[in-house]
């Protein structure tokens, strides 16, 4: 598993020539999320579609 420096020069790396500073943070951003998730799901972090209706309809 890469640690964080290297995951961020392998999304930087992965970025065109031209991407600007706000597209690479997005990049950056978009795979804190995705690396969270995965954890939570990992972890049994987890809802089922009945509960996330039950809590959508809630508010």
């Amino acid at each position: 598993m890469l640690n964080v420096k290297e995951k961020m020069t392998e999304v930087i790396q992965s970025q065109p020539d031209d991407a600007t500073y706000e597209e690479i943070m997005r990049e950056l951003a978009f795979e804190k999320m995705v690396e969270r998730g995965l954890a939570d799901s990992r972890n049994g972090r987890v809802l089922t579609n009945e509960e996330m209706e039950h809590r959508i309809r809630a508010w």
